[in-house]
């Protein structure tokens, strides 16, 4: 099995506050994988780790075989390591610095100190492939949440990277930005890239991911499995806070309703649609 990752008892605290308890899981190559949890779960500070943006206070972290650490990630392996890993923040405005949306994409490839033409081709290749291309001479502060996102996603697969990790993607995208995405994240699945997402949203999951950690809100590692597994396990989800249940009265007949984001009466949750 050719691994990208392998995290063994990772934890991390700022300061007091625990965000991570020793989680244990690896990664393959060419893998989808959804971390679940509710919000404060740790799943944004687990994605840093993973992008080596922040390392465990505890525990190890791997990438392709090598320590990922203050001391190892330098000189050759730091340049691989961001060639082979993108990073989508939940907020593109994060991730936005540069005067135009061209200058976005190509800011990528110029790192890779690719020739000017192939900056070029690159980056009106995404530009075409994404539907953006009339946004390409905009400063990114003047687009909506929805075209940054469109740009902060182009920004990162302009460099192709072997890995994706991406923070709550569908985070303040409208119906239609969010089918995009999910045919996107599909397109990219074909490709074979290892795509690691943090999301409560439980219809993303479902849909794109093969596999699913579920952190609760001890910030540990509550579930790791098949993702139709992991959606089916009703009780697991309720006590990580990833979906809730109400009571309503009909007469003198109760019905309980389980609910999660994005969703209505869980209609895509396996659990119910066994029912």
């Amino acid at each position: 099995m050719d691994l990208v990752y392998r995290l063994d008892k990772v934890s991390y605290s700022y300061g007091a506050s625990k965000a991570l308890d020793e989680v244990s899981f690896s990664v393959s190559r060419g893998g989808s994988l959804a971390i679940l949890g509710s919000n404060g779960s740790g799943k944004s500070t687990l994605l840093k780790i993973m992008n080596g943006l922040i390392f465990p206070s505890a525990g190890t972290i791997e990438f392709a075989g090598a320590t990922l650490d203050e001391s190892g990630l330098t000189g050759g392996l730091l340049r691989c390591f961001r060639e082979r890993v993108g990073f989508v923040f939940s907020e593109p405005d994060v991730q936005l610095f540069c005067p135009t949306v061209f200058d976005e994409l190509a800011f990528g490839p110029l790192q890779l100190e690719l020739s000017e033409k192939e900056v070029k081709e690159r980056v009106h290749e995404l530009l075409d492939m994404l539907g953006i291309s009339a946004l390409s001479e905009r400063p990114p502060y003047t687009l909506s949440t929805g075209e940054k996102k469109k740009v902060a996603i182009a920004s990162v697969l302009s460099t192709n990277p072997d890995v994706l990790l991406m923070d709550e993607p569908t985070n303040g995208l409208d119906p239609r930005t969010q089918v995009w995405l999910f045919e996107l994240l599909r397109e990219l699945k074909t490709l074979e890239k290892t795509c690691v997402m943090a999301t409560h949203d439980l219809s993303l999951a479902e849909d794109l991911a093969d596999r699913a950690i579920v952190l609760d809100e001890t910030h540990g590692k509550a579930a790791d499995g098949a993702i139709s597994d992991v959606l089916r396990d009703r009780d697991m989800l309720l006590k990580a806070n990833i979906i809730h249940e109400h009571s309503h009265r009909h007469g003198h007949v109760v019905h309980s309703h389980t609910h999660s984001p994005f969703a209505s009466h869980d209609e895509h949750l396996p659990f119910l649609k066994e029912r």
